[in-house]
């Protein structure tokens, strides 16, 4: 199966790549295009960008953009309730491999916070998310069970986080399948991006999206809450 073989809705536009490391300079150059644009346009550009493994030489790629990095704020979609310095931290992979050099001049809001319990450290993210200029660019990701950002199917909270009318910003999500709590921007707030990225790779992904076009059941498979307006796919095998 091709991705080409998929039907997606007409706002939806897909890009097919032979190998990741074109994907990565690909979008990292998109991605630059975008904030410079952006910068240009309001004077600050801001960027949402998904952690896990497949996305680091994508940060590297981005890394070596030239644009005004002090002039841009970077967050994350979701991020695992542990300290930056832990492996599995988002925040500490931003850390290693996007704010660096020149990078690092951009202002960094982490959605971890030291607190007592996860619901106190999604509502200390919220609070910080309250400041967040309008987003210019999201980078989503997508789990083989139709997660993104950290919206899980069957999570507590996942139908307030989905609720296009809830205002908070930032829920506490469970991973079944992973041994950490996690962070999640709500459906809302990653909806509200101006220029929106799925970036996937792999045979395994392809089928994901194939049962994500077929069905309407957003608890189900929540990246179906983002293939019916306007999306950039980025994918390769």
């Amino acid at each position: 199966m091709a991705i080409s073989d998929l039907q997606f809705p007409e706002a939806v536009k897909v890009h097919d790549f032979v190998s990741p490391p074109l994907l990565a300079e690909a979008l990292a150059g998109k991605v630059a295009e975008q904030l410079r644009d952006a910068i240009e346009r309001q004077g600050v550009a801001t960027l949402v960008v998904s952690g896990g493994r497949s996305p680091v030489t994508f940060f590297q790629c981005l890394a070596r953009q030239t644009l005004d990095w002090s002039r841009v704020v970077i967050t994350l979609a979701d991020e695992r309730w542990v300290p930056v310095e832990h492996v599995d931290s988002n925040a500490g992979l931003l850390k290693r491999y996007l704010l660096v050099g020149a990078v690092a001049k951009a202002r960094f809001i982490s959605l971890y916070q030291t607190t007592a319990s996860q619901e106190e450290a999604a509502e200390a993210a919220d609070r910080l998310l309250a400041e967040l200029p309008p987003i210019d660019v999201l980078i989503l990701g997508m789990g083989d069970d139709g997660h993104t950002a950290s919206l899980f199917p069957a999570s507590p909270n996942l139908s307030q986080a989905l609720d296009l009318a809830n205002e908070r910003r930032c829920w506490p999500m469970l991973a079944p399948s992973v041994p950490h709590q996690r962070l999640s921007m709500s459906r809302a707030l990653l909806a509200s991006a101006r220029f929106k990225v799925l970036s996937v790779q792999g045979e395994a992904k392809l089928t994901t999206l194939r049962t994500a076009l077929a069905g309407d059941d957003i608890a189900q498979m929540p990246i179906r809450a983002f293939l019916h307006s306007a999306l950039d796919i980025y994918w390769c095998q």
